[in-house]
């Protein structure tokens, strides 16, 4: 297959704003073979963002990636998918600040009900890992995403929506806005 004849073919649909593999099911080292990395420029070429959606383990990886590649946008999916569920943040922690650390990588929070203990368990779980992310990222490269229909292993839409939210509430109305449509906006080029 010709990726660049594809990607100029897709690019006559503006609706079309970028793409994503799931790394998450490749083997380790995915993120460096060539061959997949020489789409990044192209994607750049269109204006196209690409969502990064590794597991926990992949994050130095993923690291290593956006850092070859400046002048694409990125998105880390589902905040990177740490472990909630065994309540493990320390590996996590410093591999989000490293990635945040690079102008052109936002990050979605979404997916992490499905990374916590399934429908038990308790919003302020969560809390650690938004702290984290909301200093690493600042709310100008955090985009709400809701992870349905996965999302329903463990809650339902409005939960998560609501758990955010209540999170937020002690951010600016601004802050706010940027997270839950702004951002998005602005990293999708949807306007």
């Amino acid at each position: 297959m010709n990726l660049e004849k594809r990607l100029e073919y897709f690019s006559q649909y503006s609706i079309i704003k970028g793409w994503r593999h799931i790394v998450q099911g490749e083997p380790d080292g995915f993120l460096a073979d060539p061959q997949f990395r020489r789409a990044m420029p192209l994607l750049q070429q269109y204006n196209y963002t690409y969502d990064v959606l590794v597991y926990e383990r992949q994050l130095p990886q993923a690291v290593d990636f956006v850092q070859a590649f400046p002048e694409n946008k990125f998105i880390l999916d589902h905040a990177g998918k740490p472990d909630i569920r065994s309540a493990e943040i320390t590996a996590w922690e410093k591999n989000i600040r490293t990635i945040a650390t690079h102008p052109n990588v936002y990050c979605k929070l979404s997916g992490l009900f499905t990374e916590a203990k399934w429908k038990q368990w308790s919003a302020a779980e969560f809390y650690p890992y938004l702290d984290i992310l909301f200093d690493a990222f600042g709310s100008n490269r955090l985009l709400w995403g809701s992870d349905w229909p996965v999302m329903l292993l463990s809650g339902i839409y409005v939960q998560w929506k609501s758990l955010v939210e209540k999170y937020m509430e002690k951010h600016t109305e601004e802050e706010r806005e940027a997270v839950f449509g702004e951002t998005a906006v602005e990293v999708y080029g949807i306007r």
